[in-house]
């Protein structure tokens, strides 16, 4: 399975920035933009929220978590969940603890 984590981290992270890097091709570093992009309709609007939520439950997790000995600790994951996204931050962080399990 650790292999496995480690293909969906870098996945995770390449494939939401290609469509990022579109965004910013077609409307520059416009944060309001982006922004309001997220939330143009309900649909765009539920799948952010989705992650919104997701994400803090993660960083939930990750806090109760690195109080069990060998687990990662979980601020480069939080990076990774605000500068790439869920998608990579999560199988890192499996990828990680799986890692340490087998130290």
């Amino acid at each position: 399975m650790k292999n496995i984590y480690l293909f969906l981290a870098v996945l995770g992270g390449i494939i939401p920035y290609i469509l990022f890097f579109q965004f910013v091709h077609a409307e520059g570093l416009n944060l309001s933009a982006f922004i309001e992009s997220l939330f143009v309709n309900g649909a765009a609007a539920g799948f952010s929220a989705d992650l919104l939520i997701a994400s803090f439950v993660f960083w939930l997790f990750m806090f109760v978590e690195s109080k069990e000995i060998n687990a990662p600790k979980p601020y480069l994951f939080i990076v990774l969940n605000l500068t790439i996204g869920l998608s990579c931050a999560l199988p890192a962080y499996l990828y990680a603890k799986a890692s340490k399990k087998n130290d």
